[in-house]
């Protein structure tokens, strides 16, 4: 219909004008919106849709990114497990993983942040706060941006 071709068009990953005193190769996820931003030069930006962390669950800081992988393993944290009992403490990676196609593993100073940039089995929820806190992106979106982040790439989530 009509008004899902708005909905898709709407959320669709688009280079625009994002003029910012970061360097090129940084992302920033603005979570109030609900996008994510890898800086181009020129005043120009790769803006992506996501999911963001619900309320309590949100993270906000400067991270880098310190590794990459592709169809990761998922392995809930422990403090996810006490949440969720029900979670498995681990699932291979896959099409059928929450983790999606690729992630972004964040750290501060070398230590693990356990927040991650990730792709998701459930597109349906980007665009919404519901994640525990990783930032979640369609699966074609989160390939297109592994393809361009680098590792100790600095990350900024707002």
């Amino acid at each position: 219909t009509q008004a899902e071709g708005y909905k898709t068009a709407k959320i669709a990953r688009a280079t625009v004008d994002y003029p910012t005193r970061e360097a090129h190769g940084t992302v920033i996820v603005v979570t109030k919106e609900r996008r994510l931003y890898y800086v181009l030069p020129d005043g120009k930006a790769v803006r992506y849709p996501v999911a963001v962390g619900h309320a309590g669950m949100a993270w906000a800081g400067t991270a880098e990114v310190d590794r990459k992988g592709e169809w990761p393993d998922w392995n809930p944290p422990p403090e996810m497990l006490a949440r969720r009992p029900d979670l498995p403490k681990r699932l291979e990676g896959g099409p059928t993983s929450p983790i999606g196609a690729r992630a972004l593993y964040l750290a501060e100073g070398k230590k693990d942040t356990l927040f991650r940039i990730h792709g998701t089995n459930e597109p349906e929820k980007i665009g919404q706060a519901v994640s525990s806190g990783c930032i979640r992106m369609r699966n074609e979106d989160v390939k297109d941006l592994y393809a361009r982040v680098s590792v100790g790439a600095n990350v900024i989530v707002r």
